[in-house]
């Protein structure tokens, strides 16, 4: 509040008392008449107090001009000073809120700096995310496929071994693996997109400090010889929504600290995004060495199994060439010894045509009987054997077919196995995690 100039006090000026005789003459009004409404001349003592009277006015007039261009001359020279230190303590105001704009400025920008590096070093984890989901594409075909072709194989061998568990782990493994890498995708793309709009608050405070810098700056460099100045009497007065220097200060710390907590979220998914494309590259890895092991271990086991059967159809068909030879050797002997049955029925045939007394039942009578009695004998054990060998040469057959389609099983099982699965898992890739830079 600018203080009120001194007043010079004022004090009467001295007056003359001059002793005019009242007249006696009638009609005079003793100089009490006002001026125009009298027609009577003025007495003397009535001239000396008028004169009296404007002298004293004129001196009082004069000293009120003195004391009020002194009083003039001291308000100037006190309204100029406090102009002057107005001015300069609203251009130090003005300097020292460009500094507190210029250090808000200043920490927005590298906030927002900061916060696009972040943005885009989380973008780059995304994209290593989806070229992650991207190579477990191969993984999965190449599991469905392998069970799609062991589902080819043979009754006999169509059985829930090691293998098919450890493809079915192994599916179920690589589509776990999906969806949190799609999760994870989903969680990123949200990061990213709460990074980019906490940026765009940042930008637009920046912008606003940087305009409003601008437009101090400006302020500070007007004085009272700038010529873009002018009245402008509405501007004195206080917007309803402008803030105060707390909320001002407090929203640019709040947009900062907003900015600060995205980054700090940001840094930590893209730990986490490293933790899990290592670990399932990890698990991947694993569970893919467990299946090829059960692969070489079953394959080991079916050429086991098939040699084995294939030592059995060998000995089995040795076993068939000589029961068929065997059988060849019985009926030659059935026909021997058919032939000597009809040599000695032959004999007793003709003999039975002896006359008389001559048909007797001599010694060699005797010996025919008994030889085809014994030859009958040997005929019906050498039929029976031979019965027992053609179906011992039959189930020997039955054997054979059995080993060879056993054989043929193992063969296709091996084929499948050997051929189209672990063939097809060389296009298995390496590692996830180095696929993910690729």
């Amino acid at each position: 509040e600018e203080p009120v100039p001194p007043c010079v006090p004022s004090c009467p000026l001295p007056g003359k008392i001059c002793d005019v005789a009242r007249g006696e003459r009638p009609g005079s009004c003793c100089g009490m008449a006002m001026a125009g409404l009298r027609t009577a001349k003025y007495q003397l003592p009535e001239w000396h107090r008028r004169n009296a009277k404007v002298y004293n006015q004129a001196y009082t007039t004069g000293e009120e001009s003195e004391r009020d261009r002194a009083e003039s001359q001291h308000l100037s020279k006190h309204a100029a000073g406090c102009a002057q230190r107005a001015q300069q303590y609203s251009k130090s105001t003005l300097a020292q809120r460009l500094q507190d704009i210029h250090f808000w400025r200043v920490e927005l920008q590298k906030e927002i700096m900061e916060l696009d590096a972040e943005t885009n070093l989380l973008a780059a984890q995304k994209v290593r995310l989806q070229r992650t989901l991207d190579a477990t594409e191969v993984p999965y075909g190449v599991v469905t496929d392998n069970l799609q072709c062991r589902e080819r194989r043979q009754p006999p061998d169509l059985v829930i071994d090691e293998v098919e568990r450890q493809l079915m782990k192994e599916a179920d493994l690589i589509r776990n693996i999906r969806d949190l890498l799609k999760r994870t995708i989903i969680q990123a793309t949200n990061q990213i997109r709460s990074n980019r709009i906490q940026k765009e608050c940042c930008e637009r405070d920046w912008s606003d400090k940087v305009e409003t810098y601008h437009i101090d700056d400006k302020c500070v460099g007007y004085d009272n010889d700038s010529t873009n100045i002018q009245a402008h009497p509405s501007s004195v007065k206080f917007e309803e929504n402008a803030s105060t220097p707390k909320t001002w200060a407090q929203f640019s710390h709040d947009n900062i600290y907003n900015a600060e907590q995205e980054k700090l979220a940001s840094v930590q998914l893209r730990s986490l995004i490293n933790t899990i494309i290592h670990d399932v590259s990890e698990d991947l890895r694993m569970q893919r060495a467990a299946s090829n092991e059960a692969f070489d271990n079953h394959c080991r086991e079916l050429d086991d199994a098939k040699l084995r059967l294939e030592q059995h159809l060998e000995k089995i068909l040795k076993d068939i060439g000589e029961q068929e030879a065997n059988i060849v050797a019985l009926k030659q002997a059935i026909r021997d010894k058919e032939t000597h049955l009809k040599v000695a029925q032959t004999r007793l045939y003709d003999r039975s045509f002896r006359p008389n007394v001559e048909l007797c039942k001599d010694e060699a009578q005797f010996r025919l009987v008994s030889e085809v009695e014994e030859l009958t004998v040997f005929l019906e054990a050498l039929k029976r054997k031979l019965m027992e060998s053609e179906q011992c040469l039959k189930k020997l057959e039955e054997t054979r077919m059995k080993l060879e389609k056993e054989i043929a099983v193992k063969a296709n099982s091996l084929f499948i196995d050997r051929e189209k699965c672990m063939s097809f898992r060389i296009r298995y890739p390496v590692d996830l995690e180095v696929a993910s830079y690729k």
